[in-house]
């Protein structure tokens, strides 16, 4: 779904990375309008080099400054989960505020520091997305479609496979946890949104022998158990072998859905970035039988899915709907993230509770 309008004012926060090569590179393929870019006092340089880079005609020191802008309606916040919800508190508290805001995952550094934020947002009476783009990876949602319309029938087993090396950020070298909440995050998530909340998680993990800092999980295995029978499990592998060492490469995400009358699997393209490496989809259903159909498409995880987060929640504010990838949604995804934690500590399945 497209928003009505794409003269949007859209306000940025952070001029990392994320920011600067996927949110900004999709806002201008969309032809969404960023009127202005914030970061921190001492940051400046890199946000004017940003703004530079990416046609952005205003640069403010801080939220503060950038909010005082009449043209900023929505906010995107790009900055380190453990800096998020200072933003989104002195946002929330400003004399203007914008009409939504769409913030990075994790939304917080663990569930009850998520729920803090989707308060304050609630409060303030703003519309709050969270930026869980792998939901719109066109391999995805392609999937979600063929479960939605049930050509796959009731899915039996779900199955996600990474062997790929995360770009680690300076910022997580004190959190004490690397994975689970940054990269399974987006797997998590995906289950959650094509088959639903499962009850209980099974989670085992152990530390990835690159990493030079103090984390429990790097390699991260999982087990989602649902009422309906569905098992869904992944292999976050972020170690690989030793292919920064010299061994050679072998990296990747597989997914993979079994159900009563169908069977799809595909690839996502995202390790071979910045290649423009689309992810695939082949499917087989009982509907067209004895044949594999293999739909294709130019988009790629890796900046274009970024447009699709952004597009929901302009729609979201446009029509006072809730986003499709709402805070309070995502409070969800945060539980399912910690309750992980909680079973690799514990070394037992545990119920997903809010």
């Amino acid at each position: 779904m497209k928003p009505q309008r794409l003269d949007h004012g859209i306000g940025c926060v952070g001029a990392g990375f994320i920011m600067r090569d996927c949110h900004l590179v999709a806002y201008q393929n969309a032809g969404f309008r960023v009127v202005g870019i914030a970061s921190r006092p001492e940051g400046r340089a890199r946000a004017e080099e940003v703004a530079k880079l990416r046609s952005i005609p205003r640069v403010y020191d801080d939220v503060e400054q950038l909010l005082e802008d009449p043209e900023v309606e929505i906010l995107d916040i790009a900055v380190p989960p453990h800096v998020q919800a200072d933003v989104i508190r002195r946002v929330t508290s400003a004399p203007r505020r914008p009409r939504g805001i769409l913030a990075q995952k994790p939304l917080g550094m663990n569930y009850d520091e998520a729920r803090e934020n989707v308060e304050r947002c609630d409060r303030a009476g703003m519309t709050l997305a969270v930026n869980q783009n792998m939901r719109y990876d066109r391999s995805v949602r392609a999937l979600a479609s063929l479960l939605q319309r049930g050509d796959l029938g009731e899915p039996v087993l779900a199955t996600i496979e990474m062997r790929a090396l995360p770009h680690w950020m300076p910022w997580q070298r004190d959190y004490g946890w690397l994975t689970l909440r940054v990269m399974s995050i987006h797997h998590l998530d995906c289950f959650r949104f094509w088959f639903g909340d499962p009850a209980r998680i099974y989670c085992s993990v152990r530390t990835d022998p690159r990493t030079p800092f103090a984390h429990t999980d790097g390699i991260c295995l999982y087990i989602l158990e649902y009422e309906s029978g569905l098992r869904c499990s992944a292999w976050d592998d972020v170690f690989t072998g030793p292919v920064r060492e010299g061994a050679a490469g072998d990296s990747y995400i597989k997914w993979r859905v079994e159900g009563t009358d169908g069977l799809a699997w595909g690839t996502i393209g995202w390790p071979s970035y910045p290649a423009r490496v689309p992810s695939t989809l082949h499917y087989s259903t009982k509907r067209q039988p004895n044949r594999w159909i293999e739909p294709r498409w130019p988009e790629v995880w890796f900046p274009d899915a970024f447009e699709g987060t952004m597009a929901q929640l302009l729609v979201a504010v446009e029509n006072g709907t809730e986003p499709a990838i709402s805070g309070r949604d995502n409070l969800k995804t945060m539980a399912l993230v910690d309750a992980a934690y909680r079973s690799a500590a514990e070394h037992r399945a545990v119920e997903v509770t809010l």
